[in-house]
């Protein structure tokens, strides 16, 4: 099938509603984080590929897009894997977005899960960012590189630079697909992602996520 849109923006960008949002224009499934905690099985291919040795083909099989950690890592190879996806690059303010991820996916209260091959997978994502991931100085000014550095590689006609806050309009004009008459989707927020995980839950809704791809 082969990769229609390659997410480009970081995690806590909206990227889980952005996700929904795709599946609902027709790009399902999309892959997310929530596909890794879904299908452990593939977390040693996601080691493979942080080592140097990816199977992009084995990794997206099945999927028409991508969005969100780990595959934000990968943008620029995966530019030259599917020379014909467009860049979504969701973004937010990096203030707001350091905020959020300290109180979620980035949390110094959680710690690196000890057992292989989940405790490679997210030492591997950690050290792609190369500094102190509770620094709001260095965190705001990797996100502001992140960003610089897509806008620079990507032909802008070929790139989206997407505020979920933004709505349905702007994204479906860069897919070219007609504007849903359904809201937006918002899930995922900080309070959220936080009362999943105090009662014990996954950190996203993936019975929501499963619906969203067809139950699959």
């Amino acid at each position: 099938m082969g990769l229609k849109v390659i997410g480009s923006g970081l995690g806590r960008t909206g990227t889980l509603s952005t996700k929904l949002a795709l599946e609902q224009l027709g790009f399902a499934p999309c892959h997310h984080m929530a596909e890794v905690l879904m299908h452990p099985e593939t977390i040693p291919l996601w080691v493979d590929a942080g080592s140097g040795k990816p199977d992009w083909d084995a990794i997206f099989d099945g999927y028409q897009a991508m969005v969100d950690h780990p595959g934000c890592r990968y943008w620029r190879e995966l530019m030259d894997v599917y020379p014909d996806a467009k860049v979504l690059h969701t973004v937010r303010d990096p203030d707001k977005w350091f905020d959020s991820t300290q109180a979620t996916i980035f949390n110094p209260a959680r710690p690196t899960p000890p057992v292989e091959p989940m405790k490679s997978f997210f030492e591997q994502i950690n050290a792609w960012y190369g500094g102190d991931m509770h620094d709001r100085a260095f965190m705001t000014g990797f996100f502001r590189r992140h960003t610089e550095a897509v806008v620079a590689a990507v032909p802008k006609d070929r790139l989206l630079v997407f505020d979920v806050k933004e709505g349905w309009a702007p994204l479906c004009a860069f897919l070219g697909v007609p504007v849903p008459d359904t809201p937006f989707p918002r899930e995922n927020s900080t309070e959220q992602f936080q009362a999943r995980l105090s009662s014990g839950q996954a950190p996203v809704d993936l019975e929501k996520v499963m619906k969203s791809r067809g139950g699959g």
